[in-house]
């Protein structure tokens, strides 16, 4: 199945570099995926974003999100991209993709309406294609 549009860009934030690393292939690979950046921190992923809004970076459609990393962790990049511009933010979908099986965590995460789902890693192809059916196939009434 193709969606249409694809996932033109996905934004990857995990502070581990071998689940980048990997989950960057996972996403190369897959058909409804067309371009995939990862960074390494909160910090860096804000830094990208307020470039993206000056129209330096691609914009996302699509940002995998780790809840533990040091310095910033998932849940306080949040609280500042949610101080970003809406109108840019409006149309971005945000998936925490975690290890996390701390069941504070998920509620946390059901509080929060910028978010759109709740994954564990790693990615699988299965999973990204899952993913596409239940956020941005089109449902027919």
């Amino acid at each position: 199945m193709h969606i249409n549009p694809p996932i033109n860009f996905t934004l990857l934030i995990d502070d581990d570099k071998v689940i980048n690393f990997y989950n960057e292939k996972i996403v190369n690979k897959h058909q409804d995926f067309i371009n995939v950046v990862a960074v390494n921190s909160g910090m860096k992923a804000l830094e990208y974003l307020n470039n993206a809004i000056l129209g330096l970076t691609k914009k996302p459609n699509l940002i995998f999100l780790d809840i533990n990393m040091p310095a910033m962790n998932g849940w306080e990049f949040i609280e500042e991209y949610d101080k970003l511009d809406k109108a840019f933010t409006s149309s971005i979908k945000i998936i925490l993709l975690t290890t996390s099986n701390n069941p504070d965590d998920f509620e946390r995460y059901k509080t929060i309406d910028l978010l759109e789902d709740f994954i564990n890693k790693p990615l699988s192809d299965s999973l990204l294609t899952n993913l596409i059916e239940s956020h941005y196939k089109e449902k027919t009434i």
